[in-house]
């Protein structure tokens, strides 16, 4: 194993998992590393991100940035400190790590840690970002992006099973809206149901034929939640649907679709986009496609940007998140080298 200085990834996740993170309630955990970093010789920022009205906490939350005093990163090592809820505790055995932020993203905080200690220790220019708000709306990603550091590559961190990412699909998300007139159910000729042209709308949209790209494949569209009416017996007067659709290309036909399925039945609101985006390979490292997205578009002030870390996707948001010890040992190990190879 390379010179970390000391830092055992392993002990690093499992103090960082016992900090409860979800979206929204970061500040503690952004404490916590700052002066986890600090003790051991990082300068360090932590920069205030706004809380939202609608998130309905008061408590502040942060991003938090380490690097070397006097000194602009070429590299930097980025991921996100909050997690989805619920929060699993913490747990493990001889081979795994589990419970919420193991795999997304709070080990792969602690191989970055890991990783940048030991670049550091070799006289490489490096950083660290880690930010708040990735699971919702990048808040975190926006405002760091607004006072960069100038650095040449940015490495991303999300569960990539220590491959290297080729491209990340971006993100559209929508509300969609139907208004109606209540009525009694046993007399529905008097009314005008929401549900029923909600439920007309997401029918057309679960039809469209969504983009497909070479290489990459399709977009997808999942109708995340679904709200509406007041009872069994009374006419809906009103009914929304939240949707996502995973972008493989341009928003710009995915957007006019959504609406002409909508026609006159339903309002569409977009309120999040983020782009697909392609991203930079390096020689001799196995690769994937993200069908997740990422903060990446975020910040693209940054550096040129590659996606790697430790851990599958495939438990991540689910109560089975796990991390093999293994895996994570060596994602410090591939940051350093991909950390070499970038800045050698």
């Amino acid at each position: 194993m390379s010179n970390a200085a000391g830092i055992d990834p392993i002990e690093l996740t499992r103090q960082l998992c016992a900090i409860v993170s979800t979206t929204y309630q970061e500040g503690e955990v952004g404490d916590f590393l700052a002066g986890y970093l600090a003790e051991r010789g990082w300068e360090i920022e932590k920069t205030p991100v706004e809380q939202p009205a609608e998130s309905g906490v008061t408590s502040e939350r942060w991003n938090v940035y380490a690097g070397t005093r006097g000194q602009t990163p070429e590299l930097v090592f980025s991921t996100h400190m909050d997690t989805v809820p619920p929060y699993i505790p913490f747990s493990e055995d001889d081979e795994f790590l589990y419970g919420r932020g193991v795999s997304d993203a709070k080990g792969i905080i602690a191989a970055q840690v890991a990783a940048a200690t030991a670049l550091r220790a070799e006289g490489f220019r490096v950083g660290m970002l880690f930010v708040s708000g990735e699971e919702r709306d990048s808040a975190g990603a926006k405002a760091a992006n607004e006072n960069p550091k100038p650095s040449r590559f940015l490495i991303n961190g999300e569960p990539t099973d220590n491959r290297l990412a080729l491209s990340s699909k971006g993100a559209l998300r929508a509300v969609i809206r139907a208004k109606g007139k209540m009525a009694h159910s046993a007399y529905p000729e008097l009314g005008d149901s929401a549900v029923n042209k909600l439920v007309e709308v997401l029918h057309r949209m679960l039809a469209i034929e969504l983009p497909v790209t070479e290489g990459i494949g399709p977009s997808t569209l999942n109708i995340g939640q679904i709200s509406g009416g007041h009872a069994p017996n009374v006419i809906a007067d009103k009914a929304e649907a939240q949707i996502l659709v995973r972008l493989v290309s341009d928003s710009s036909p995915v957007r006019k679709a959504l609406v002409d399925a909508a026609g006159d039945l339903a309002e569409v609101e977009f309120t999040l986009e983020l782009p697909f985006v392609r991203l930079k390979a390096v020689e001799g490292l196995p690769t994937m496609v993200a069908k997740f997205t990422t903060d990446i578009p975020q910040l693209s002030n940054w550096g040129e940007p590659l996606l790697l870390g430790p851990g599958s996707i495939h438990v991540a948001h689910t109560p089975d998140e796990k991390l093999a010890k293994k895996e994570l040992l060596e994602a410090v190990e591939l940051y350093i080298k991909v950390g070499r190879q970038l800045l050698g």
